[in-house]
């Protein structure tokens, strides 16, 4: 599923990280007092009345300063105006409209993209006579803020809602099962991608970067049909230019979301890095299968322990992710890559399992039998019953009395007993507790 992408776009020093945090309902961008500290487009997934969508925080923008922080948001403004279905302006009420307000709203405007103008810092009624000011703009609709003190928050993203386009559906007749080849830059992905088609339908270069954007291809094996998608390496943050290079980023990200399932491809020769680890986390995070491609298997000097020392390896910086398979391959040779497609179809399959009531609830008796949970607050945990709601991750839903008396380590001994029960090889699953009503 492609998922609308709302950006939050604005002058330095007007609130946009502030409401952001208030719509994600967390604090997440970083919040100061002065202009140009939101360098970085920061991005999150969010469920509003019921429908997926992604909002994307921007750095401040100013055509009247020059300074490099400054250029380089500029720079971000135009990548959001790019990625955005809408675009949500932050002018200061208590400021009034600015040089710069108006260019943005000019540029808005030539995007052609839908947006809407708040007016943050409007902190109470009576401050509401400053709209009247932010009418020379030439905007119909002007929505009051106070982001701070959370007012007008849900009337902005209501409006929003209005105009966002409705999630893409990914056809799974037309399309079939889904693939998103995800990791470092320079790891072998497109080469990955060219064995796994059989022909050169992605450009290959040795420099990294060089795939610059998403690319579906459509193919078939074996009579099954495939869409691959090969995503831009996904760098650190501190690697990441401004422009294309972060563009790539969220791409990858929103890829990531549209697939059934993710093959992470690592390098041999330097081995699991942190951040072949992030990335499996966006993956776990967006509840995809995942598979662990070893690519450049053929040049590292092998003997009988070498497979088992890697894998070793893979587990233990991937603790978070134990059940992804790992396969190792080579792109140049086309060692084994055919072996990635079983791989595929099982990860799918499993990621699609559903289980019925009654079989779900005999697992969660048998596990509190095996380890009866701790006491919360001095009483007892109880588990009434449980059912899966939902697949693509496999979802289940445990009533009990306690729900926030749950300890992680409880809730994960009771992943580990479905998984037990079930196969389910290269899937996350997630379990969610509920207090019964």
């Amino acid at each position: 599923m492609s998922i609308p992408t709302v950006a939050i776009v604005g002058r330095p020093n007007v609130g946009k990280s502030t409401l952001f945090n208030k719509i994600i309902k967390r604090r997440k961008a970083i919040v100061e007092s002065h202009p140009g500290v939101t360098r970085d487009r920061n991005y999150e997934q969010i469920q509003w009345m019921d429908r997926s969508l992604m909002v994307v925080d921007t750095g401040g923008f100013d055509v009247t300063e020059e300074d490099d922080i400054l250029k380089a948001a500029r720079e971000q403004l135009r990548i959001a105006l790019e990625e955005a279905d809408l675009i949500v302006l932050v002018v200061d009420g208590r400021e009034g409209p600015t040089y710069g307000d108006q260019v943005m709203v000019d540029m808005l405007r030539r995007s052609e993209r839908p947006f809407l103008v708040g007016v943050n810092k409007i902190d109470s009624i009576k401050q509401e006579p400053l709209l009247a000011e932010f009418y020379s703009l030439g905007v119909d609709q002007l929505i009051p803020l106070s982001a701070e003190h959370s007012l007008g928050v849900g009337v902005l993203m209501d409006a929003a809602m209005e105009l966002l386009p409705e999630a893409e559906e990914m056809s799974e007749k037309e399309e079939g099962t889904k693939i998103c080849i995800v990791g470092r830059p320079n790891v072998g992905k497109s080469s990955l991608v060219n064995k796994m088609i059989g022909q050169e339908r992605v450009l290959v270069h040795h420099r990294p970067g060089t795939t610059r954007d998403s690319i579906d291809t459509r193919f078939s094996y074996q009579d099954k049909e495939y869409t691959i998608v090969d995503t831009a390496g996904i760098r650190r943050k501190g690697r990441v230019s401004v422009s294309l290079e972060k563009y790539s980023v969220i791409m990858a990200l929103r890829s990531i979301q549209r697939v059934d399932v993710a093959i992470l491809v690592t390098d041999a020769v330097e081995g699991i890095t942190e951040q072949d680890s992030h990335i499996a986390g966006y993956v776990e995070e967006a509840g995809k299968g995942l598979i662990v491609a070893v690519n450049k298997w053929d040049a590292i000097e092998k003997d009988d322990r070498t497979i088992g020392r890697y894998a070793e390896e893979v587990r233990e910086k991937l603790k978070f992710a134990p059940y992804a398979p790992i396969i190792t391959v080579s792109a140049l040779t086309g060692q084994r890559v055919t072996k990635v497609f079983p791989f595929i179809d099982q990860v799918v399959e499993r990621h699609r399992k559903r289980i019925s009531t009654s079989e779900v609830n005999i697992i969660l008796e048998k596990a509190v039998e095996r380890h009866h949970p701790p006491l919360y607050r001095g009483k007892p945990l109880k588990f009434y019953y449980a059912s899966q709601v939902s697949t693509r991750p496999p979802t289940f839903v445990i009533f009990t009395n306690y729900p926030d008396g749950v300890h992680f380590s409880y809730k994960r001994f009771l992943e580990n007993q479905f998984r037990e029960a079930h196969d389910f090889t290269g899937t996350p699953i997630r379990l969610i507790l509920r207090k019964r009503k």
